[in-house]
Parts: structure tokens; sequence; C-alpha cells
């Protein structure tokens, strides 16, 4: 098979709604939600056995706990 031209790239593949919302900038606060995605430590836990409903529910919760850590200024 011949190599790919130079400037071949990956094609891009936007983020499925139930990825993992992890930065890889993990750390967590006092009350164990980690700085980085938002997460609790119970839900980063269980992750990988949530249902696609419950990633939905837990990307959307920390989403709103990380605007609320910005607004706040916490970090």
């Amino acid at each position: 098979m011949p190599d790919p031209p130079r400037n071949w790239q990956m094609p891009f593949r936007k983020p499925a709604a139930t990825d993992s919302p992890c930065v890889r900038n993990c750390c967590l606060d006092e009350h164990d939600v980690c700085m980085g995605c938002g997460r609790e430590l119970q839900e980063i836990l269980r992750w990988q056995s949530a249902s696609h409903e419950d990633r939905e529910v837990i990307r959307a919760a920390a989403k709103i706990r990380l605007n609320d850590m910005r607004a706040a200024r916490k970090w």
C-alpha cells in the first residue's frame, strides 16, 4: 500500500455526545470535583459502565459545574 500524501491528515471526527469530557487536566478540588472536566469523582469512576442517557446527564452537570467554578474564579 502506498504512503499517504505528505499533506494528508486524519479526517476530523466530531466528538460524540457521550465521549468522555476528560481533558487530561485532572485535579480534584475539596469537593472531589475535577477542575479539568467538571465531573464528580463518582461520575468519573462510573463513566465506563454508564448508559448513553447517564453519560449525557453527567456531561451536562459537569458543564454547569465548570461554568460555576469559572464564574466564581475558584481556580
